[in-house]
């Protein structure tokens, strides 16, 4: 039976599945891993590939890694699903794979988003990988130190997988619009710019890009000799109104920008717009969230002690659902801390600080506050004359914690914004009684 065809002339394959590289060289992205005598590359070329875990974004290739090691083994591939397989599909395989060893053939097990596997289907594999009757490759988007089993993880080599570049991206595009495998044979015409509007919107996801690209063109403006997109088409499958970040990065850095200082500034209505001209452009809320995380402590700080606690909070939303949803709860946060008192006193105590352990590296830890765990160490004078704060009635003690060449140094001067008056006092408080309790 012939395949169905599309307007176009091209089999109802996804343009993303029609374009999935077959050999290293198709490849776009992952130099670091893929460049001419990199490791990864070298084993692929040498069908030597070990136990591994592909870790990285959606869309940057996992997969087609895993394609192009299955059309250059030698090695008998399975390609592996955790989200459709069980415990019993895993032994099957496993009694197979053992059989294969006996007759010296290899086994490459490929499990796509194996973090979706719980312990238990984990562990089923690690006896396997240990006696070498298959090669597991596991693809994740999730940590695996946190995801994976220690066990199983330590017999494979992790390979993080980087976002792709704008640059990256682009050229795929083009590569798609000018291949007898893409839209080679339809006259597709679209500007570079627009590609790379394309390219941006798609953030690292080679996957995102190729299929709005596909909509874009599906969509073009039909003529005589071929199909026009514009701008304005890619707009409108995308529901992105202008492409807000540039080649360079530049306007990225402008708007995070904004964003810091509209919230410095107490002015929530501004903070909450380049928050959107962010996340309607595409931005990682996640990234975001980092900043968002920082000027908590850098910005407001122990004026309003929750505005870290919200900050946070925000960070794992992002995390738990992504975008859309988590655009309210990035707005929250911002809209917190745009509101929260202001004070840069931890921002400053610890540059101060900073400066100091630089220029004065070598300074000694004052022997009472040295732990004297050993004899010889006690013999020492390490601990000796330590004041467990706790034993005494105050709950303080004037002994001395810094090295004797930066006694008297004040790194943390605390304001009188918000509740940042309570640390001054109780500060002050402190130093007082030092001061009426110290040697005489």
């Amino acid at each position: 039976m012939a395949e169905q065809t599309t307007l176009f002339g091209s089999t109802l394959q996804p343009l993303a599945a029609r374009m999935r590289p077959e050999t290293i060289d198709e490849i776009v992205g992952q130099s670091h891993l893929l460049g001419e005598g990199k490791a990864l590359r070298r084993m692929i070329e040498q069908d030597s590939v070990p136990s591994m875990i592909f870790w990285g974004p959606p869309g940057v290739g996992k997969t087609t890694l895993a394609n192009v090691i299955a059309n250059t083994t030698k090695a008998r591939f399975i390609n592996f699903s955790a989200v459709t397989s069980g415990i019993k599909e895993i032994r099957a395989v496993m009694q197979q794979a053992d059989e294969n060893r006996l007759f010296g053939a290899k086994t490459i097990l490929f499990v796509d988003e194996i973090h979706r596997f719980n312990k238990a289907q984990q562990d089923a594999f690690l006896p396997f990988v240990e006696k070498g009757s298959i090669i597991l490759i596991g693809a994740t988007t999730e940590n695996p130190s946190f995801e994976v089993n220690g066990a199983l993880l330590s017999r494979c080599k992790v390979f993080h997988l980087k976002a792709l570049s704008e640059e990256d991206i682009t050229e795929l595009l083009k590569r798609a619009v000018k291949s007898p495998k893409g839209f080679g044979d339809q006259n597709v015409e679209i500007a570079d710019d627009v590609l790379s509007m394309i390219a941006v919107f798609a953030n690292g996801d080679a996957r995102m890009a190729l299929s709005t690209l596909e909509m874009a063109v599906l969509n073009g403006d039909e003529g005589d000799r071929g199909v026009t997109v514009t701008r304005e088409t890619v707009e409108q499958c995308t529901s992105r109104k202008s492409l807000l970040y540039d080649k360079n990065g530049e306007e990225h850095y402008n708007l995070i920008s904004a964003l810091h200082k509209s919230m410095r500034n107490s002015d929530p209505d501004a903070a909450v717009y380049w928050l959107a001209r962010m996340l309607e452009a595409g931005e990682d809320p996640l990234y975001i969230a980092r900043r968002v995380v920082r000027f908590a402590s850098e910005d407001v700080g122990l004026s309003d002690p929750r505005a870290l606690e919200q900050a946070v909070a925000a960070y794992q939303a992002c995390h738990f659902i992504g975008m859309p949803e988590c655009s309210v709860h990035l707005t929250q946060a911002v809209v917190y801390l745009s509101l929260a008192p202001k004070s840069n006193s931890l921002y400053l105590a610890y540059g101060k600080a900073k400066r100091d352990a630089f220029s004065m590296l070598s300074e000694p830890v004052p022997l009472n506050i040295r732990n004297g765990v050993t004899k010889l160490m006690r013999e020492e004078g390490y601990g000796k004359g330590y004041i467990y704060a706790h034993d005494t009635e105050d709950k303080l003690s004037d002994m001395q914690c810094l090295p004797d060449s930066l006694l008297g140094r004040v790194y943390y001067e605390p304001t009188e914004q918000g509740l940042e008056t309570r640390f001054k006092e109780r500060l002050e408080s402190i130093k007082k009684w030092k001061k009426e309790h110290g040697k005489k």
